[in-house]
């Protein structure tokens, strides 16, 4: 039970720590290079701040999945799943604004 929490915990702040670096940093190169291939270098600002905040609602969806299972709750899936679907359609929508698609 510790180490799943352990893992649960750790793995949302890593997400939320890459979605930082991501936004604040304006780091793309941390995502793949097919994934910003497109984007021009004056909306690498706007790109950037949408994929980061992504990644960071994915993360404290896993984190608050961790505080949940820690809490016994049996309604731990609800912000790993609303966590993951939000963040994946802000990241979905930067990429289709940004970069023309996912694989360009």
């Amino acid at each position: 039970m510790i180490i799943g929490l352990i893992i649960e915990f750790s793995a949302g702040i890593l997400l939320i720590a890459l979605g930082l670096s991501v936004w604040k940093k304006q780091n793309a190169s941390l995502l793949h290079d097919y994934h910003f291939k497109n984007v021009r270098d004056e909306d690498i600002p706007g790109y950037t701040r949408m994929m980061g905040q992504g990644l960071i609602v994915m993360g404290v969806g896993v984190c608050l999945w961790g505080l949940l299972d820690l809490l016994k709750s049996s309604f731990w899936w609800v912000p790993l799943l609303a966590g993951f679907v939000i963040g994946f359609f802000m990241m979905n929508k930067a990429q289709k604004k940004y970069n023309g698609s996912w694989f360009s």
